[in-house]
């Protein structure tokens, strides 16, 4: 594997930055490593568990590198899947393996649901569905009320609201939204408002991607493997949860992969998993193929 050139692709709205890992040798599908709202940064210990083949990674529209052009507040998980699609169909790679963590994972999901010939298995990890919860009318509200935060007093209090939402351990009792925020200070946050309200967690991605309403007779149509993925220290939490009703949605069994909903990590972001233990599953998931 080479070391990662990085690319542009012109979309609609965005120009999008992607990096390759060649690694001409292999006869395996191009593999991409994605999140939402985790850039490209986010998968190097990832990616280097995989140099027997070629690995691209790439930053989602609001991200990081990849800076809107349109001036659009938020980014739905169909404009997500559009770029996927015109970044496989740049790469002249299809079909790919796919690992999607998050919100990757949600946007990918649609990607196979509106794309399947694009990609050969997809390992989603921790999607945050709401819509599949039985809570979901609790964790929707708790979402938006992070976006509606966000908006009316910035980044800090806004991410105190999330942090309490996806860390919370079982089904939201009723009025969970209604909590007032914890103070951001306690978790090393900015409590003042510096104005900017282009996040691309709390402020672009975190009720369009909840919210998504995701077409399970295509996904089951799909000739694409399909491999529902939690962690093994999230249990409870909302990602987790999600990822276990959408498995069931989907007649599958969800697979277990080392770690919490970060588990891949290796330092990036400043937060490491179990990504030696991590990767070797995966490995083991993308090789078998039934």
């Amino acid at each position: 594997m080479t070391e990662p050139q990085t690319h542009t692709l012109d979309v609609p709205g965005a120009v999008l930055h992607y990096d390759v890992r060649t690694n001409e040798s292999s006869a395996d599908p191009v593999l991409m490593l994605i999140g939402s709202p985790m850039g490209a940064a986010g998968f190097g210990t990832l990616a280097g568990h995989f140099t027997d083949r070629t690995v691209v990674t790439y930053d989602p529209r609001g991200v990081e590198r990849s800076k809107r052009t349109d001036g659009a507040a938020e980014t739905t998980p169909a404009e997500h899947a559009d770029d996927l699609h015109r970044l496989i169909s740049a790469l002249g790679a299809g079909p790919v393996d796919i690992f999607a963590s998050s919100g990757g994972a949600v946007n990918a999901l649609v990607l196979v649901s509106r794309h399947p010939e694009m990609v050969r298995t997809l390992v989603a990890h921790e999607p945050p569905a709401a819509q599949v919860l039985p809570d979901r009318e609790e964790v929707l509200a708790a979402c938006a009320g992070i976006g509606q935060t966000y908006q009316q007093s910035g980044f800090g209090p806004a991410m105190t609201k999330f942090i309490a939402l996806v860390g919370y351990p079982g089904p939201l009792p009723a009025g969970f939204a209604d909590q007032p925020a914890p103070d951001p200070a306690g978790f090393g946050l900015p409590a003042h408002d510096d104005g900017s309200r282009n996040d691309p967690l709390v402020g672009q991605n975190i009720v369009t991607c909840t919210h998504y309403q995701h077409d399970f007779d295509a996904l089951q149509a799909a000739p694409t493997r399909l491999v529902i993925a939690t962690g093994t220290e999230s249990e409870g939490q909302m990602a987790y949860r999600a990822a276990v009703a959408m498995a069931e949605r989907l007649g599958t069994t969800p697979m277990a992969f080392p770690g919490d909903h970060a588990g891949f990590l290796g330092g990036e972001y400043g937060m490491t998993g179990k990504p030696d233990e991590f990767g070797a599953v995966l490995r083991e998931v993308l090789t078998q193929r039934s």
